[in-house]
């Protein structure tokens, strides 16, 4: 029941700034945690934010902290990854992901559902 629509992705240069965008279908939005997530071709996917169901708690990857921000405008019912002082490295498919959550079995982030991803590349 829940459909997930990212944009935002692009070409930018490094150092420069960019914000994704992700639109959740669903009357459950307003309950469900969010999160990023992203992936290069060759390797497995890597978990990059999330956010709480509130809103009041946020998580990042130690690679993108102080360099990204995820938020959520609840009337809106849209995600937000913005992302500043972009690095080469960063370049990959970005997923917006429903219902994110820690797994303190699996001792990763998981995720119930997914968009399509966007590509992001950070290039001069």
């Amino acid at each position: 029941q829940v459909q997930l629509v990212e944009s935002g992705g692009g070409l930018v240069q490094p150092g420069g700034s960019l914000r994704l965008s992700c639109a959740p279908s669903g009357r459950t939005f307003s309950s469900l945690p969010m999160g990023w997530f992203r992936q290069v071709p060759g390797k497995e996917r890597e978990f990059v934010a999330a956010i709480s169901d509130s809103g009041d708690a946020t998580y990042y990857a130690d690679s993108v902290k102080g360099r990204f921000t995820i938020s959520r405008d609840d009337a809106k019912r849209t995600v937000y990854l913005q992302m500043y002082s972009l690095k080469p490295e960063d370049t990959a498919v970005y997923y917006c992901a429903g219902d994110t959550q820690y797994s303190d079995f699996d001792h990763e982030w998981i995720s119930t559902y997914w968009g399509q991803g966007t590509q992001v590349t950070v290039s001069s």
